[in-house]
């Protein structure tokens, strides 16, 4: 019986220089598998210990400025000409609540944050729920028109706040609501149901049909479909586009302070106020602009969860 064995067997052509194969496919192969290990070692140090420190450093530079509003708000005046509010650091007997009590015994202080709560509120809670009607009706109604309406309303997102403020300021005076906080309310609530009704109608669009059919078989009209069915999934969406309005109508200073009353203004205006006419209270001017600032990142925080979901639907099919 003859055995073949792995030194009988036909080696095969010989590599000629042309073959790709030898000594420089082996040196091409070490080559590829070194850039895939050296890429796999970025990958994995940019999710390590190293990344997440550079981070949290971006995060502190980012809050430094709120950090020592925070501080000086805390300090008198005379600490704050004195010296930087990192000094507390070195001397902490420098804090102090007093400037808060000040500043809830400022009447023009504390009336405008009100002003500003009576603002906001009403300009968020209509722009949502008129925003959430109309982005169902352009999603799943079917009217005459209902495309070119909805280009209507695209097109309006491009309609800078400034082109309107000198018509807009004529109409509200020949109407006698210049000046008015509910003219204010109008003029936000106008401004942001475009991006709303854009929003909410794209986000209500990707609920599957066979939901809405079947609701319908069980006897739901378009008012229970609505509310039973179409809010609920579009919770997300809705917090969202709620957190983008308020604090768009919380920071605003321009639409402010030509609509708003100039003897009741909002915070962002009263500020602006205290600086003009008392430059060197700063002493009530950073308590006043910390807690201008703190209610809406609490709001946001509040919701961050559904802001986050909200940011991400439909990214992930």
């Amino acid at each position: 019986m003859t055995t073949t064995t792995a030194l009988d067997a036909d080696p095969g052509p010989e590599p000629g220089p042309g073959s790709g194969s030898g000594p420089a496919k082996a040196k091409a192969a070490t080559t590829d598998t070194a850039k895939e290990s050296l890429g796999s070692r970025m990958a994995a140090r940019a999710g390590g210990g190293a990344a997440r420190v550079f981070l949290v450093l971006v995060a502190l530079f980012w809050l430094m400025p709120t950090i020592g509003l925070f501080i000086s708000s805390l300090r008198d005046s005379a600490d704050i000409n004195a010296s930087g509010w990192w000094k507390v650091f070195t001397a902490p007997a420098q804090l102090t609540a007093d400037n808060y009590t000040r500043l809830l015994d400022n009447d023009i202080i504390t009336n405008s944050l009100f002003s500003t709560i009576m603002i906001t509120v009403p300009s968020t809670l209509l722009v949502v729920v008129i925003g959430s009607l109309a982005g169902y009706a352009f999603a799943w109604m079917d009217f005459p028109g209902r495309d070119w309406w909805f280009l209507l309303v695209v097109g309006l997102l491009v309609v800078p706040v400034q082109v309107a403020l000198v018509p807009v300021a004529k109409l509200f005076g020949a109407i006698g609501i210049f000046e008015t906080t509910f003219g204010v309310i109008i003029f936000h609530v106008a401004f942001g149901l475009p991006f709303a009704i854009f929003l909410l109608r794209n986000f209500f669009a990707e609920i599957p049909r066979e939901l809405l059919e079947a609701a319908r078989l069980d006897g739901a009209g378009e008012v229970r479909l609505f509310t039973r069915v179409v809010m609920p999934l579009g919770g997300p969406a809705i917090a969202s586009l709620g957190i983008f309005q308020f604090l768009w109508v919380w920071n605003d200073m321009l639409v402010a302070l030509i609509f708003a009353d100039s003897k009741n203004p909002p915070i962002t205006v009263a500020l602006q106020q205290q600086v003009r006419q008392f430059g060197n209270n700063i002493d009530v001017l950073a308590p006043g602009a910390f807690v201008s600032m703190v209610i809406p990142l609490a709001v946001f925080f509040a919701f961050q969860r559904q802001f986050v979901q909200g940011v991400m639907a439909g990214a992930v099919k």
